[in-house]
C-alpha cells in the first residue's frame, strides 16, 4: 500500500503555476514515487507529459546541451502546454544555469524538478533560479502520516479522533516510529530483517553517493566514525575540539562534515538562545536527526532497541521533528536555551518576534510543576506561552502572566502550535 504525503496537495496546486517546481530532501523518500503519481494523474485528464530520470544514461545523454534537449521536447510534446517531470536533477553540472536559460525562453513547458540531498542542488540551483521556482523540502514521512499509513486510511479524516481515545495501538506505532524512522521502504517493509536491510541500502548509498561525491574523497571512515559519534550524543552539546580528537581528524574538518550532514538532511543542528552573553551559553551547537531509523542505524542500535534506556533523548528528537512538520510554511528559528549554571530549556521555537519554549518530558507527570529551569526562563523572558510534552499530564497553570502548557502525548500531536 501506497503512504500518502500530504506534501502532494501543495506541490500539485503548484503545478499550474509556471515557475519551476523543485522538489529536494534526503534519498529515498518518495519523492520519485510522488513525480511519477502526479504525472499520471495529469496524463488521465488528458494532458502532454514526459519524463526523465539522470541517473539513466540515455536520459542523462539528452542534458547535454540546453538545444539537445529542447529538441527532444518539441519531438514529445510539439508546441502544446506540456508538462517536463525531471528526477535526480542534481547529476546535471551547473543545473541551475542549465534551466535558468531554459526557463527564460518563455516556452509551453512547465518543469518540475527533483533531486536528492545535493548541496548544489538546494544551494546554486535555489540561487540560479531565484524568482523562477518554488523549492517544496520533501523529508522522511512524519508521525501523522505513518499513523494514518498503518491505520489503513480508516481515520483519514478523524485521525485526531483517534489519537485522542486512549487506542493501545498509538503507544506501540510510537514506539515502532522511534526505532525505525521514517523512510518508505523501512516502514512497509514487514519483517525486522527487511527494515534493517533497507535501511542498511539507504545509509550505504548516502555514504557512497552523496558523501564521495561531494566531498571528493575516497575512504568515508571518518565521516562515518562522525556521525556514529552524533548518533550517541543527540540532545547533548556537540565540543568540536573533542570530536577532532577522538575521530583524529582537524576542527575543521569536523565543522565541514556537520555542515554537510546538515545541507543533506541527516541532522538538525541547534544554536544557543541568547541576550546575556555572560550568563547564558552561546556557541554550542546540539545535533538532533531527521529520521530517527538513521539514527539508531549508526549507533548500531535498529535492530537491538531498549526503549527504557534510549526513550528520554529520542522522545526529545521526535518531539523537534514533528514540531517542524506542523510549523510548514512558517519556517520558525529553533534554538535551544541553557544557561552557565546549569539552567536549560530544550527548544526556543521562535516566529517573528514571537517565542515558545518548549520542555520534553518522556515520564508520566502527576502534577504541573514547570521546574527551575522553565521557571528561570518565564522570569527573564516573559513569554506568552510555555509547552511542556510529557506522557499523561493534560493541564495549565500560569505563572506571573505566562501560560504553562502541559501536554500529553496525544494532546501534542494535535495541538497547533501556530494558535499559540
Amino acid at each position: 500500500m501506497y503512504i500518502k504525503r500530504t506534501i502532494k496537495q501543495h506541490i500539485s496546486n503548484h503545478i499550474s503555476r509556471p515557475e519551476i517546481t523543485l522538489i529536494v530532501g534526503p534519498r529515498q523518500v518518495g519523492k520519485t514515487t510522488l513525480i511519477t503519481e502526479i504525472g499520471e494523474e495529469l496524463k488521465l485528464q488528458g494532458k502532454k507529459v514526459v519524463s526523465f530520470n539522470l541517473d539513466i544514461e540515455d536520459d542523462f545523454v539528452l542534458f547535454t546541451t540546453q538545444s539537445q534537449l529542447m529538441n527532444r521536447l518539441k519531438l514529445e510534446l510539439g508546441n502544446e502546454k506540456g508538462y517536463v517531470f525531471i528526477d535526480e536533477v542534481q547529476r546535471k553540472e551547473n543545473a541551475g544555469r542549465f534551466f535558468k536559460g531554459i526557463y527564460d525562453m518563455k516556452l509551453p513547458y512547465k518543469f518540475i524538478l527533483t533531486g536528492s540531498g545535493s548541496v548544489e542542488l538546494k544551494e546554486k540551483i535555489s540561487e540560479s533560479l531565484a524568482g523562477r521556482k518554488q523549492v517544496f523540502e520533501m523529508l522522511p514521512v512524519s508521525f501523522l502520516e505513518f499513523l494514518d499509513y498503518k491505520t489503513e486510511y480508516v481515520y483519514t479524516e478523524r485521525l485526531h479522533q483517534f489519537i485522542t481515545t486512549n487506542d493501545p495501538r498509538l503507544t506501540h506505532l510510537l514506539h515502532e516510529y522511534l526505532q525505525f524512522g521514517g523512510y518508505p521502504r523501512v516502514i512497509t517493509s514487514d519483517t525486522l530483517e527487511r527494515k534493517r536491510s533497507e535501511m542498511q541500502e539507504i545509509y550505504t548509498s548516502y555514504l557512497e553517493k552523496d558523501i564521495i561525491q561531494l566531498l571528493k574523497i575516497q575512504k568515508t571512515e571518518s565521516f562515518s566514525k562522525l556521525l556514529t559519534i552524533l548518533a550517541s550524543q543527540i540532545g547533548n552539546g556537540v565540543n568540536i575540539v573533542e570530536l577532532s580528537n577522538t575521530i583524529g581528524i582537524d576542527s575543521d574538518t569536523v565543522k565541514n562534515y556537520l555542515w554537510y550532514l546538515e545541507k543533506t538532511y541527516i541532522v538538525q543542528v541547534c544554536t544557543p538562545f541568547y541576550t546575556n552573553v555572560r550568563s547564558e551559553l552561546t556557541k554550542t551547537p546540539i545535533v538532533y536527526f531527521r529520521d530517527l531509523g538513521m539514527r539508531n542505524y549508526a549507533q548500531n542500535r535498529f535492530s537491538h532497541f531498549d526503549m527504557s534506556a534510549e526513550g528520554g533523548h529520542l522522545f526529545e528528537n521526535f518531539v523537534l521533528n514533528h514540531l517542524g512538520d506542523s510549523f510548514g510554511h512558517f519556517d520558525p528559528t529553533i534554538n535551544y536555551w541553557r544557561t552557565k549554571d546549569g539552567a536549560e530549556v530544550d527548544f526556543i521555537f521562535k516566529v517573528g518576534a514571537k517565542i515558545i519554549p518548549i520542555e520534553v518530558k518522556y515520564q508520566k507527570l502527576t502534577r504541573p510543576n514547570p521546574g527551575r529551569s522553565m521557571h528561570n526562563f518565564i522570569i527573564r523572558y516573559s513569554p506568552e506561552h510555555v509547552l511542556i510534552v510529557n506522557l499523561e499530564l493534560d493541564s495549565a497553570i500560569f505563572i506571573e502572566k505566562t501560560e504553562v502548557l502541559f501536554k500529553n502525548f496525544p494532546q501534542f500531536l494535535i495541538q497547533d502550535i501556530t494558535q499559540l
